[in-house]
């Protein structure tokens, strides 16, 4: 077997521990290497079987992308209909939190935007106001010679 296609043993083991200490009154409990691999081989072996069934409902809809509702589908048919609901919860509470996510990002993009709109603003306003400073002084001294002029 590749070792693109094992499982990583850290994450397998955790899951395990996690999922047989909730189960268990004794709380924490042992599971020896085979243990493991056994776990980590079943999980590979039920992900390939997901795929392929997700990838042929995701064909028969004329599709090249398989989606989540091509799982839920695959999970369906490979009578495991009981994952449907926690694996819609759980889809759900991680849209829920990368939206908040980017929520706040555009919310703090939003106002960066707006101090730097309201910057750029000011000192256009600034370079106005100098502009017209400038050309109000310069009629102001051609007016002043302009009547010297015309006294002489």
């Amino acid at each position: 077997m590749a070792e693109a296609d094992e499982l990583p043993r850290s994450i397998v083991r955790r899951v395990v521990k996690d999922k047989l200490s909730r189960c268990s009154e004794e709380g924490e409990i042992s599971v020896s290497k085979d243990g493991l691999l056994a776990f980590s081989e079943s999980g590979r072996i039920f992900i390939h079987y997901l795929s392929a069934t997700a990838n042929d409902i995701c064909k028969e809809s004329k599709r090249q992308i398989v989606n989540a509702e091509d799982v839920f589908k695959a999970l369906e048919e490979t009578e495991f209909s009981e994952f449907i609901r926690p694996l819609k919860a759980s889809l759900e509470a991680e849209f829920r939190k990368k939206n908040v996510g980017k929520k706040a990002a555009v919310g703090k993009g939003k106002e960066e935007e707006q101090r730097k709109k309201r910057k750029l603003e000011a000192e256009s306003s600034d370079k106005g106001e100098a502009s017209i400073n400038d050309e109000s002084s310069d009629k102001a001294e051609g007016s002043d010679k302009g009547e010297g002029e015309d006294d002489e």
